[in-house]
């Protein structure tokens, strides 16, 4: 009923939020006669506001056309490579007629990039995929909204993540390299533990960036809410059906705008002033800030729904059972066999953990936890590293991420590019 209730909300505040949005333009062209008299602008700045408060906000385009390489801008297509009902990879393929740099960019590393699945688009990374780019051949995960998928297509669970995520480095090639960022490192490193255990090729690398292994370490609150809330809790006051006016009709989800209340109810003073200092920017003129603001809650305000079963499963395994720190995670594989998840058994993949010094979503030591676990890395292939001032979004967006945090893993990939067991050989 929730759903329902959210959907007819928005649905009763779409017209005043397409008024407010043309008011605002009224009030604000200086060809109207209305931006003329007396507290136009201040009227304006209001009308703008209560616009942006009261829209959908729909799925952004990663919108990456082109990047610079070695100094010279080269064109970027984005294409899909593979399609699944839950998710697209997607490569961002570069083009140039420089034959010298097109060669350069063919022996670069591939780079898989697996997105969170938890509440918002693979967009949110788009700064991530953009610095990559000047080094690297990128693919990434660009996850499905939940109520966009028929019920024909089945259910989604944590085990289809991790074989998804097996897919597509089989896709991507024997060589790749994978960074996962915040939630996804837990399956990311099921899946490569899989492959291990089963004597399949592994990456050359995997990069964990913010994300909960070991949850039970310094906990903050997202991490309290999943430990201290029952099972059923869940179950029974997050989860919903989607409505009838969407293709997932019927699938049990849980809400991205239930998702989107819990982040903003996390720092709500934040927030509020965050949007008072746009009506503000708005006053003064002052464009640059002001469309900083709107690049930012156009990202933040675009949300997903999740599986249902994805989701609670997530929770139980990897907040409430710590299955993957405790050694006692089974993950069922496309043939229908349970697997035993076993960190250890990967030998031939080296390991880079980025914590943010700052994070209030996966707190100090649960990434870094991933060392604790791969036992079976040569220390001489593991490293661990701390964004000094960066909080969650800063190891991947932003100017601590590109200045701090990239240049350690572009540095990690290039020494670890390597086929490992060539190596051995040798050793």
């Amino acid at each position: 009923m929730l759903y329902q209730l959210y959907e007819t909300n928005r649905a009763w505040l779409s017209p005043f939020s397409e008024f407010a949005s043309a008011a605002a333009k009224l009030y604000s062209n200086p060809l109207s006669p209305m931006a003329h008299i007396p507290q136009a602008q201040r009227v304006a700045a209001g009308f703008d506001l209560a616009h942006r408060l009261t829209k959908e906000y729909e799925k952004p385009a990663f919108g990456i056309n082109a990047v610079n390489v070695d100094g010279t801008e080269v064109v970027v297509q984005e294409q899909v490579v593979k399609t699944n009902p839950f998710c697209r990879l997607l490569r961002f393929k570069r083009f140039t007629d420089d034959a010298a740099l097109l060669s350069k960019m063919r022996s670069q590393p591939s780079i898989l990039v697996v997105a969170p699945l938890s509440g918002h688009h693979a967009t949110l990374l788009r700064d991530t995929v953009r610095t990559l780019l000047q080094d690297h051949k990128v693919y990434i995960t660009d996850w499905t909204d939940a109520r966009m998928v028929s019920l024909e297509d089945g259910a989604f669970h944590l085990h289809d993540y991790v074989n998804y995520v097996q897919e597509f480095i089989r896709e991507v090639g024997p060589n790749v390299h994978v960074i996962s960022v915040c939630q996804p490192t837990v399956p990311v490193l099921a899946a490569i533990s899989l492959m291990a255990s089963r004597g399949e090729k592994t990456p050359l690398t995997m990069t964990m960036m913010g994300g909960p292994i070991d949850a039970r370490k310094s906990p903050t609150a997202v991490n309290n809410l999943a430990m201290n809330k029952s099972f059923e809790w869940f179950e029974n006051n997050v989860i919903y059906r989607v409505p009838p006016n969407y293709p997932g009709a019927g699938r049990r989800v849980y809400p991205g705008f239930l998702q989107h209340t819990g982040f903003v109810a996390m720092n709500p003073d934040r927030h509020a002033n965050s949007h008072y200092d746009y009506f503000l920017d708005l006053l003064r003129g002052d464009d640059d800030n002001a469309e900083a603001h709107r690049k930012f809650y156009d990202e933040y305000n675009a949300v997903l729904d999740m599986p249902a079963e994805y989701y609670l499963e997530t929770i139980r395994t990897v907040f409430q059972e710590f299955a993957l720190v405790n050694g006692t995670w089974m993950v069922k594989n496309p043939q229908g066999k349970e697997e035993l998840v076993r960190p250890q058994d990967i030998k031939t993949t080296s390991l880079l953990t980025i914590e943010g010094e700052l994070d209030d979503i996966s707190g100090s030591g649960q990434t870094a936890a991933a060392h604790d676990l791969c036992t079976g890395i040569p220390k001489n292939r593991a490293k661990h590293y701390i964004v000094e001032g960066a909080g969650h979004y800063g190891i991947f967006s932003g100017r601590r991420w590109r200045e701090m945090a990239y240049p350690v893993i572009r540095e990690f990939i290039l020494t670890h590019n390597a086929k490992p067991a060539s190596k051995a050989k040798a050793a």
